[in-house]
């Protein structure tokens, strides 16, 4: 279940999306490499937002199987 009706994060993804991005934050603070950290987030973003994609595409099939293709 998506917080918002704006994006597509279950609470989990958007705690685990703040933390990595805290963690990005501390290790450019440090000089230090944070590439890995923000591919992981961007990680969790296309999989949140493929499932969103998915459970839309899901109700657009129902909903024209309810009302007879239209």
């Amino acid at each position: 279940m998506a917080l918002t009706d704006n994006d597509p994060y279950n609470a989990r993804e958007g705690a685990r999306i703040i933390l990595l991005a805290a963690r990005a934050a501390r290790r450019d603070a440090r000089g230090k490499s944070n590439k890995a950290v923000l591919a992981k987030a961007a990680r969790i973003r296309e999989l949140a937002q493929e499932r969103e994609n998915a459970k839309a595409a899901a109700r657009i099939d129902a909903r024209k199987k309810r009302h007879g293709g239209r």
